[in-house]
């Protein structure tokens, strides 16, 4: 007998034919980081492609977004009050609810619209929460960060996506959504974030750069693997709807390790270096990008991704790479 797994692999019909992992756009979820005023498209010159918007600008690049099928985004604050508490966080007149209102006023339920909570840029000192003589407050950070979220559901977010990795903020956010009416508001929580080296083109994107210390007492080991498990399902236990793998590509091991873990949907975040490095790399010409992006999208859902929020998207979509 002639075994051959070559034969199906011939041609590209046969091996689109028996692909095990499959890409759609509708895994993806494109980030924007969206500023006070008008006329603005600024871009961020660590991460090429991609810029900070002005609400106006926002709506005009989010339209031509939709008409390529990209119809969930993921929204960043940036340039308000820096104060120690972070209060400019949950005012209304903050970026993210005039935003969100915006959007949905515009799009209606064409767009999903989700927003980052996590008060680092709105904090003097660039710390996800209250910070107390060098080290942030758990409880007091979640009381704020509740009360993000809540604004957030009232100007019209369809989901929030805490990002902050203090204990115990989905269950708080999930009663407190709840209790003021918005059960149907999903939450998808950065359940495994890693204090990682990758997110530094966003820190530039977002402001968001620590002015003393780092994120690492809150922010996840990368040695280890075990206790992903136990913040992943603490969180699904605490009500959240989709689970988050944050970075993605230096962490495809605990991506399918929380797949195995839960029946909960799974998002994972490409993050700012994971794309500043490609996008760098094929300026010099040394990859062929749209086979290493590829490649990269495949890799997140083999791993088990059912979600995949990345800066890509739009090259990906628009340029027809699926």
């Amino acid at each position: 007998m002639n075994i051959r797994p070559r034969r199906t692999r011939k041609t590209a019909i046969s091996r689109n034919m028996v692909a095990e992992t499959r890409l759609n756009k509708d895994m993806f979820v494109y980030p924007y980081f969206v500023t006070h005023g008008k006329g603005i498209v600024h871009p961020i010159k660590a991460m090429p492609g991609i810029s900070h918007f002005s609400i106006d600008t926002l709506i005009e690049d989010v339209r031509k977004g939709l008409q390529h099928g990209i119809n969930k985004v993921l929204l960043f604050g940036v340039g308000e009050e820096k104060t120690e508490d972070g209060s400019s966080s949950h005012s209304h007149h903050s970026i993210v609810p005039q935003a969100v209102s915006a959007l949905k006023k515009e799009f209606g339920d064409a767009l999903y619209v989700i927003t980052d909570v996590c008060v680092c840029a709105y904090t003097s000192h660039g710390h996800c929460g209250i910070l107390e003589e060098g080290y942030v407050n758990n409880d007091k950070s979640v009381d704020l960060l509740c009360k993000m979220a809540l604004s957030h559901a009232q100007a019209g977010a369809d989901m929030v996506a805490p990002s902050d990795m203090m204990d115990g903020r989905i269950g708080a956010i999930r009663e407190t959504l709840d209790d003021h009416g918005f059960v149907n508001t999903g939450i998808m929580s950065y359940s495994v974030k890693f204090a990682s080296a990758y997110y530094g083109p966003f820190r530039e994107a977002a402001d968001s750069s620590p002015q003393s210390g780092d994120r690492k007492a809150y922010q996840m080991d990368p040695r280890n693997g075990n206790e992903t498990i136990r913040e992943a399902l603490l969180d699904e236990d605490e009500g959240a709807d989709i689970l988050m793998v944050k970075p993605a590509l230096a962490y495809l091991d605990i991506i399918r390790r929380v797949k195995d873990a839960t029946l909960l949907p799974l998002a994972c975040y490409n993050v700012s270096g994971e794309y500043s490095m490609v996008k760098a790399a094929a300026s010099q010409g040394l990859i062929d990008e749209q086979r290493i992006v590829m490649e990269n999208m495949t890799a997140f859902a083999r791993a088990g991704c059912d979600i995949i929020i990345t800066y890509h998207a739009r090259d990906i979509v628009e340029k027809g790479w699926l």
